[in-house]
């Protein structure tokens, strides 16, 4: 899928309102370069300001899909700050520290996933019936497949 600024703002209007964010000022960045992510969103939190960074040809299928689940990033920002603060506090910043990789590692897996959780129910609540993206596990199997596992 390549993606381009007119349906990303579309989608990005329609879920800024509707998960609270229409206070926030969002600025879209499609990324030419070479990336791992299909999606990022960089937060100033205190200024009210993000950045919704979206691959240019992401793993992603569904771009509806993938600005929500950005969006509830930026909606859960506050919390995640909160525990990665006190994951540091307790476990030290080191990301190398096998201590803190742990709590850290399970906190971003849960995260990822309540987001996700979060993510297909808004979609099912209004009634979006586009497939949702299988990018990242239908790589993996393809990986597998190619490889002659």
């Amino acid at each position: 899928m390549q993606v381009n600024k007119n349906d990303i703002e579309k989608h990005l209007n329609v879920w800024q309102k509707t998960l609270r964010l229409s206070d926030w000022d969002i600025n879209i960045k499609i990324v030419e370069e070479k990336w791992r992510k299909s999606g990022d969103i960089k937060i100033d939190l205190d200024d009210k300001k993000a950045i919704l960074m979206i691959n240019q040809n992401p793993k992603c299928t569904n771009l509806e899909e993938l600005v929500i689940h950005e969006l509830l990033h930026l909606k859960l920002y506050p919390m995640d700050q909160m525990i990665e603060e006190l994951i540091d506090t307790i476990y030290g910043s080191d990301s190398d520290d096998i201590k803190r990789q742990m709590p850290y590692g399970q906190f971003m897996t849960t995260l990822e996933s309540t987001v996700e959780d979060l993510t297909k129910g808004y979609l099912k609540a209004s009634g979006i019936t586009t497939p949702l993206s299988f990018g990242r596990i239908k790589n993996q199997v393809d990986d597998e497949i190619n490889a002659g596992k």
